[in-house]
């Protein structure tokens, strides 16, 4: 019997939620195994595997469908490999014949490339600069990938600043100082802003670079502990 709204005759339907995906799950397990021995930066307690898990409620939070939500799990799953030298004969044996052509298309056309074009192996800021250039050409499904990688990591490193007295301990688990740490996660939103990615997830990503660009300043003039926020 259909729900009644107090306030009207007409008759409230009850929306039409799925509760489960078995590919959603499948993504997970398999994710789920191949960071077993993860753990995240500078940490040694919070497992890796919270990264793909955040990713898939905050894309589904933003109402993307299954093939997206599975690319967001898989993304570093698929990093790894493309890092360990496997090709894309194997990853479409591994990746693409389990989850589809389209997931494992959408992650290698952001996957962070070791060699350039011509073979040579580039730099880490060289392989950076790659990826962002290569945003130009993705498309929307990698676009979205990208971005709530970024709103994630950014939000972690974000929180962990404001819940320590200590924030050069968070800050050195970056290879780079505070400040270029601050200009990597503008330069990533700045260039999905350029490549025309414009969906509501911007916003959000905007305010959390907002937040460590101000944070990279105010630590800056704190070299001693401060009081945890």
């Amino acid at each position: 019997m259909p729900l009644l709204d107090c306030g009207s005759d007409a008759p409230i339907l009850p929306m039409s939620v799925n509760g489960y995906s078995d590919r959603i799950n499948h993504a997970l397990a398999y994710a789920a195994k191949h960071h077993a021995q993860q753990v995240w930066k500078g940490s040694s307690r919070v497992p890796y595997f919270t990264y793909p898990a955040n990713v898939a409620v905050i894309l589904t939070r933003y109402g993307q469908d299954d093939d997206t939500v599975v690319a967001g799990i898989l993304h570093e799953v698929v990093c790894d490999n493309v890092r360990d030298g496997q090709t894309a004969g194997m990853l479409h044996e591994r990746i693409g014949e389990k989850f589809g052509a389209r997931v494992l298309e959408s992650l290698l056309s952001i996957a962070e490339r070791r060699l350039d074009d011509d073979g040579v192996e580039m730099s880490l800021d060289e392989r950076k600069e790659d990826l962002l250039d290569r945003l130009g050409a993705a498309g929307e499904q990698a676009r979205w990938i990208v971005a709530v990688g970024t709103l994630h990591s950014g939000s972690s490193l974000l929180a962990d600043l404001r819940r320590t007295a200590y924030p050069e301990t968070v800050w050195a688990r970056h290879p780079m100082d505070r400040t270029e740490v601050a200009r990597t996660y503008r330069r990533t939103f700045d260039r999905l802003s350029q490549a025309g990615f414009s969906a509501p997830i911007m916003q959000e990503l905007g305010g959390v670079v907002e937040a460590l660009e101000q944070m990279a300043v105010d630590d800056a003039g704190h070299p001693a502990p401060r009081l945890a926020r």
